[in-house]
């Protein structure tokens, strides 16, 4: 980044690495991966136009099963430059890591910084269908005409995972991230979706608009920048994502590359199907701790009972 111009790049997209033992990061510290990072939000700072915003998407640091959520962290870091935060975007997903001694981690956030209060906001572009668009005010100046906006309603800042019998409507929060049969999946073990990425290119920038990503990964953020119309960069260390995001890119301008449609709805197994029938040993294990619960629960109040007397 170092070697970019200042004031050239009119959003930044992106997702670090977390400071946590993975395929492509060594674990560090807390306090040496907030050192480590803090230079780099600098940078991102100075490349910035004045009307340039930032989207951080960041989880959390774990350590001896103690969970330290990133987003608090790093907000001092951002203030300090003196960039205001728009919004604090929670992202859910029904897929990840199984936790044993906490419960399972199954949100991100994405801040979204500006640099001025004169910033993009195409509100029109990501607009999402209106629950009940047939409602009327009730009183006011639009007492007994319709209430809502014709183009949808204003997205919510928690974007859900969930499956289609869940939902009346295909609507553009739901985002599941890159796991399992996902279509989009690569060697990646942290790939950000495509469909995550679009929303804030089409939210927070314009066409022509300048977007860069200093932890390119595979390339989802290049291919949502320029499936919109976005010039874009990437720095990635590992050379096999940089050759898989170069291949990725150009298979998409080919027409080739198979990504998740912008607001699909999450289809899931039918009722009926057999991953969806209780297995008859799980059954029992079900029994069995339903008993040991109720012989404990009669033990504690037997206890409580002789405490009372």
């Amino acid at each position: 980044m170092r070697r970019l111009h200042a004031e050239t790049v009119d959003l930044v997209l992106t997702s670090p690495p977390y400071g946590i033992t993975t395929e492509y990061a060594k674990k560090s510290t807390l306090e040496e991966y907030l050192e480590w990072i803090r230079p780099i939000i600098a940078e991102i700072v100075r490349l910035l136009t004045p009307t340039g915003a930032v989207c951080f998407q960041v989880g959390t640091y774990v350590h001896k099963q103690e969970v330290f959520p990133l987003d608090i962290l790093l907000y001092p870091l951002f203030r300090e430059h003196g960039l205001q935060m728009r919004n604090r975007i929670v992202w859910h997903f029904g897929h990840g890591f199984q936790a044993k001694y906490r419960l399972s981690g199954r949100h991100e956030t994405l801040m979204w910084w500006t640099k001025s209060t004169n910033y993009t906001f195409n509100l029109d572009d990501v607009r999402v269908p209106q629950k009940e668009p047939g409602k009327l005010g009730y009183r006011g100046d639009k007492k007994g005409q319709l209430s809502g906006n014709p183009l949808g309603k204003n997205p919510e800042d928690v974007w859900l995972d969930l499956v289609a019998h869940e939902l009346d409507s295909g609507l553009i929060e739901h985002c599941p991230n890159v796991k399992g049969s996902h279509v989009e999946k690569t060697t990646h073990p942290c790939q950000m979706p495509v469909e995550l990425c679009e929303r804030c290119v089409l939210a927070f920038s314009n066409p022509g608009d300048v977007v860069l990503d200093p932890f390119a990964g595979v390339g989802s953020t290049m291919i949502a920048a320029v499936r919109h119309g976005r010039p874009s960069m990437g720095m990635e260390l590992r050379q096999d994502y940089v050759d898989e995001g170069c291949r990725r890119v150009q298979e998409f301008l080919a027409g080739r590359l198979r990504v998740r449609p912008l607001g699909q709805r999450i289809m899931e197994h039918g009722r009926g199907s057999a991953s969806r029938k209780l297995p008859k040993e799980w059954q029992d294990a079900r029994a069995e701790a339903s008993k040991t619960l109720q012989e404990r629960t009669g033990q504690k109040r037997a206890r409580t009972l002789e405490s009372l007397q």
